[in-house]
């Protein structure tokens, strides 16, 4: 038999402990409180008082009412994680007999896409974001990330011995140490012949850190958002220069096969997950397929 225990009183308990029992910082505590009171709120609504009426249709029926009332789907499962770690509280302490949200899924949060620049910001962020005694540098970071589609790690371990200026190729050793060939284009090759020209010849690394190895992926990202606020460009990242290199070229015509090749993914569904239709392509794709699409001989 189990004590009956009031569910203001329950979520009182589970907060002290998040905080005194746990070592929870001061906000996180609140934002679960923020979360236990309203399901709480609702609760009381259906005329549920004690703990060991909640069920798990209860929570459904909050999570339902959550995203009906206009919340996000990211705090609907913000909200349910709060509960589930409640729920789980009340059968650990032997307050409830059975912990009603543990195979309770929240909703489907869709996946975000990185970013993708659009092609002037890009000419902008390269020709006019390096500044400095270091622009020269940090052009061939950015030409290299965009022009090749590199990865950040891949990046900052790039040796010379692994760069053809001549032939216009770099070797990428990538994820699982799978090498692969990618293509320079001339925009790199003479970024990179203008670093190397203030180099030591006897540098290892392109982009050499202050003790001799590689530079740090921490510096990179530095260099690449610094660019980034020198041109007035927000939420510029590495990873959204590897995007916008990929979704550039798709736009373009180019094979997603051979874009997986360029980019190292070792299946194809990476990419095509990687690489999502652009508003662009389905545009065009629209306008050469559909009979209807033009209007007086001009595209619509």
């Amino acid at each position: 038999m189990f004590m009956s225990m009031k569910i203001e009183e329950a979520v009182d308990l589970y907060l002290d402990w998040l905080k005194y029992g746990r070592g929870k910082s001061e906000n996180t505590t609140v934002n679960y409180a923020v979360d236990l009171c309203q399901f709480s709120d609702y609760l009381a609504s259906q005329g549920v008082e004690d703990v060991e009426s909640i069920s798990s249709g209860h929570v459904r029926a909050f999570l339902r009412d959550v995203v009906g009332f206009g919340y996000a789907r990211t705090s609907a499962a913000r909200k349910l994680s709060a509960i589930k770690g409640w729920t789980a509280f009340l059968k650990e302490r032997g307050l409830v007999a059975s912990d009603v949200a543990a195979r309770l899924k929240g909703p489907r949060i869709p996946k975000r896409l990185p970013r993708a620049l659009p092609y002037d910001d890009v000419v902008k962020l390269i020709e006019e974001g390096p500044r400095g005694d270091n622009a020269s540098r940090d052009r061939a970071v950015l030409e290299l990330l965009y022009g090749c589609g590199l990865r950040i790690a891949e990046a900052a371990v790039l040796r010379w011995d692994q760069v053809d200026l001549e032939e216009r190729w770099i070797r990428v050793v990538g994820k699982g140490d799978k090498e692969r060939i990618v293509p320079l284009g001339r925009y790199a090759v003479n970024a990179l012949k203008e670093w190397r020209a203030q180099r030591r010849s006897s540098d290892v690394y392109v982009f050499p850190g202050e003790k001799g190895g590689p530079i740090t992926v921490r510096t990179l990202r530095r260099i690449v958002v610094r660019c980034a606020r020198n041109v007035g460009l927000s939420g510029v990242t590495p990873h959204a220069l590897r995007h916008s290199f990929a979704t550039h070229m798709l736009e373009r015509g180019a094979n997603l096969r051979v874009l997986q090749e360029l980019l190292g993914h070792e299946s194809l569904l990476t990419t095509q997950r990687y690489l999502k239709v652009t508003a662009e392509q389905l545009k065009q794709s629209y306008i050469k397929a559909h009979p209807r699409a033009v209007f007086g001989g001009k595209d619509v």
